[in-house]
């Protein structure tokens, strides 16, 4: 039992270290109680059963105390209340250390006779007209093994008692049971009726095998019984860890409460509209629009008609204006205009629209947990949306015909200057007249100078022409790669930014969950 209860505790701790800053503090608390408790309870060992009497004003605890331990040992008296701290009575060596650790400074050892390892506890009323006497009682309960809860003929019914105490304690059945004192005013009907109506009472409080034990400390009538009962206990050396698995049991309430429901999960739909408002955000068509222009502005330098090419020059270069690297910088920075107000708030709500549907079904404080990672990072956008698009590789290396067209391109060119050049040269002979001396080459009945004037130039036109086309689709089709490049980019970036975060918190509820399940009852 003790293997189990370990392994459910270790449960018990790991559900906590989930639940801290994510449940409410009062759902943690008592569970984190249970677990420093219990540790501290454990590494005072099982060698000794500590049973406390408590019970409401004038119900004869101090009585039964002094009865069990066969000498006066508490006051007793009409005048109330009459204890005011709790002392114990010690059945062989007295654990010094645990009772340091209950708190208890009145202590008296006795013979073991068959009790050996017993530790009783009288309490002050837990009804006391004095405030700490309230208190001490409720200390002392909180760590007892064993609780007898003494009542009498006349108030066994009280709310003080079912209300306060017994009902919140319904899961604590094997680390409890009822004493009725003073059965020496009752006779054999009475004891009868009395059972049957606590029975009632007790299962209306979820307690309906509470072990029910009729008593005399007066007479002494059913102290063998209850004295049986308490050497079965301490023999057993079991009430210490039944009192904890109760306590795991009751701590494990409000956890287990935040489990219900089924998480949905991201959903496709929600996370293509987040893709979109970030893409929008950083800029991506822009600066798919960039590229495009770029591969054909850098195409018509590499291949365009050479005499042309100073008005291309005029223009800037798209991707040099926006300071876009020409391979990936994980630490670039671009000039690309920061996310405008609504691009902000169209990010800001994708991100708590995918966080409202993957947290769909599940009871709070989760739909609040996942739209708050979700926007965590939201002062962080601009920024890692901008290392998204530096990181990106736009492949924009010149295609290897851009070489041969340009040399192609200057060769016609010099053809188009050498065709001119001859002209010019025959035109200044003609003026000297001396054209006749110098012969003019034909090639087809056309002057050479001609051919290469004409020719060249309307050559280099049509391969420019060419080229624009093959820039065109080029431009397109390195649009095309660009966007991929930088659409998963933005995918890691959403990751980051939202969905990892978002997934943590849904991931870290699975865990608590199962750490849950992990610390019920019997599953261990």
């Amino acid at each position: 039992m003790s293997r189990g209860l370990d392994a459910r505790l270790a449960a018990l701790r790991d559900a906590v270290a989930l639940a801290e800053g994510r449940l409410e503090e009062a759902a943690v608390e008592p569970a984190r109680a249970v677990v420093e408790r219990a540790g501290e309870r454990l590494g005072l060992g099982l060698e000794s059963t500590v049973v406390a009497l408590a019970g409401p004003t004038g119900a004869g605890k101090s009585r039964l105390f002094n009865a069990l331990a066969g000498e006066a040992l508490a006051s007793v008296g009409r005048r109330r209340p009459t204890t005011s701290a709790a002392q114990a009575a010690v059945w062989g060596d007295a654990p010094d250390a645990l009772l340091d650790w209950l708190g208890i400074a009145r202590r008296h050892v006795r013979e073991a006779d068959g009790l050996g390892g017993l530790v009783l506890l009288d309490l002050p009323d837990f009804d006391s007209v004095e405030s700490s006497h309230r208190a001490e009682a409720e200390r002392v309960v909180g760590l007892a093994d064993l609780v007898l809860w003494v009542v009498e003929p006349q108030k066994y019914a009280d709310a003080a008692l079912h209300d306060r105490y017994l009902r919140p304690l319904a899961t604590h059945a094997e680390a409890m049971a009822v004493v009725l004192n003073q059965a020496d005013l009752l006779d054999a009907g009475d004891v009868r009726a009395w059972r049957g109506d606590m029975e009632r009472l007790l299962a209306a409080d979820g307690l309906p095998r509470l072990p029910l034990l009729v008593v005399s400390a007066e007479t002494g009538a059913g102290l063998d019984e209850l004295r049986r009962l308490l050497e079965s206990r301490v023999a057993a050396r079991d009430a210490a860890l039944a009192r904890l698995a109760a306590d795991l049991d009751r701590a494990l309430e409000p956890l287990a409460a935040a489990c219900g429901g089924e998480a949905r999960g991201v959903r496709a739909e929600d996370r293509r509209r987040l893709l979109a408002a970030l893409e929008d955000a950083a800029g991506v068509p822009l600066v798919v629009r960039a590229v495009a222009q770029a591969h054909a502005r850098r195409g018509a330098l590499a291949a365009g008609w050479p005499f042309a090419r100073w008005l291309r020059r005029l223009r800037p270069d798209p991707l040099r204006r926006l300071r876009l690297p020409e391979t990936p910088e994980v630490a670039g920075r671009t000039s690309l205009p920061a996310p405008t107000d609504v691009q902000r708030a169209q990010v800001a709500s994708a991100a708590r629209r995918l966080a409202d549907g993957a947290s769909t079904g599940l009871p709070e404080p989760w739909p609040r947990l996942a739209r708050e990672a979700a926007v965590a990072a939201e002062g962080r956008v601009a920024d890692r949306l901008d290392r998204a698009v530096t990181g990106a590789d736009l492949r924009l290396a010149p295609p290897r015909w851009w070489r041969v067209a340009g040399a192609l391109q200057r060769l016609l060119a010099l053809a188009v200057l050498a065709g001119g050049a001859w002209l010019v040269a025959l035109a200044v002979l003609a003026w000297l007249r001396v054209d006749d001396v110098v012969p003019l080459p034909e090639l087809e009945g056309v002057p050479l100078p001609t051919l290469l004037l004409l020719g060249g130039a309307a050559a280099g036109l049509l391969l420019a022409w060419l080229a624009r086309i093959a820039n065109g689709a080029g431009a397109k089709r390195r649009a095309r790669r660009a966007a991929k490049a930088l659409r998963r980019e933005v995918e890691q970036a959403a990751d980051e930014l939202v969905v990892g975060p978002l997934q943590a918190e849904l991931d870290a509820r699975e865990k608590l969950c199962r750490a849950t399940a992990r610390a019920r009852r019997g599953h261990v």
